[in-house]
């Protein structure tokens, strides 16, 4: 398949570090120089349903394309308001397609793995159009109190249309169970029956460890998309990172040996909004102009679970 156009919506609050360390123990220069963040686009009044679906509308209208002409939705979310339905069927009525739709949860990397699935589908002959929408409301995740893990997110939606072409080169997914190093428990309606203990617990971290794991899982994964494509580093015009930190983004850069230019960035002003960071980034770097017909783009997202994913394709 091919990337035929793009969309993005970003909440119109904006919340400063400076803002931040009027009610916790933090400055601005704390937080940028650990993760690369100044401000972040936060929900106030918005939903993230109406947010999804208008991102949606723009990629559409991005590939000159209508909602009738799409076979399938896939939704990347990790958590909204709605248990169900799902919020994949919540986009479907909103922007007037027919078609089937699913969600998926694979946190961060959510983007990547949906467009995995759209190609597969695509390779069996049951699709030709599909709209991708990643749509994310991570400050809803976190402890507001917790300086470690509330500084990092910010909110948003990207949404990518994909339609037959041969321009996806290469897509690697991965896993590795880690399930203690990021995590968040939701309490769920009791019943009379429950008698085990159950807990409400926001999202918890252990910042090294994703580090680490983020580093060698994308840098990994890339280079198995380069080993597989015969192309090298130098090849790639453009590495779209996840935007999760500003160090994990660097260090990837110097494994790959490639200059600075090659590696757009958002999260001074986003932060990171999980799935959505890599197709709103994709949307931004589209819309300025930043890519050239025939551009060689590499795309690496990395999170819960663990898992992450990289995707090769040409522009």
């Amino acid at each position: 398949m091919r990337i035929a156009g793009t969309g993005s919506v970003l909440p119109k609050k904006v919340v400063t570090n400076d803002m931040l360390a009027g009610f916790l123990d933090t400055s601005d220069e704390w937080i940028r120089t650990r993760t690369g963040v100044v401000s972040r686009h936060v929900i106030s009044d918005e939903k993230l349903e109406d947010m999804a679906i208008e991102a949606a509308k723009r990629a559409l209208d991005n590939a000159g394309m209508t909602a009738d002409e799409l076979d399938f939705i896939i939704c990347s979310n990790v958590v909204n308001e709605y248990v169900t339905p799902q919020l994949s069927c919540i986009i479907q009525g909103g922007i007037g397609a027919e078609c089937p739709c699913i969600d998926i949860n694979c946190a961060c990397a959510g983007f990547i793995y949906a467009v995995e699935i759209a190609e597969s589908f695509y390779q069996a002959g049951k699709v030709k159009n599909v709209l991708v929408v990643s749509a994310e409301e991570p400050t809803r995740m976190t402890d507001w109190s917790d300086r470690r893990t509330c500084v990092l997110f910010g909110d948003g939606a990207g949404a990518a249309v994909l339609t037959p072409g041969d321009n996806i080169r290469c897509v690697k997914l991965s896993a590795s169970s880690a399930t203690d190093k990021l995590w968040q428990y939701r309490l769920l309606h009791p019943t009379p029956y429950i008698t085990k203990e159950e807990v409400d617990v926001p999202l918890q971290m252990k910042g090294q460890d994703v580090f680490k794991f983020a580093v060698k899982a994308a840098s990994k994964d890339i280079s198995r998309t380069l080993k597989e494509t015969g192309h090298s580093a130098d090849e790639v015009d453009h590495y779209l990172l996840h935007q999760a930190n500003i160090r994990i983004i660097n260090a990837i850069q110097e494994y790959l040996e490639q200059p600075k230019e090659k590696f757009p960035v958002n999260i001074e002003d986003h932060g990171n909004s999980s799935s959505s960071c890599c197709p709103i980034l994709l949307d931004e770097c589209n819309r300025s102009g930043r890519f050239r017909k025939g551009d060689l783009i590499a795309m690496s997202a990395f999170g819960a679970g663990f898992v992450s994913g990289a995707l090769l394709f040409e522009w």
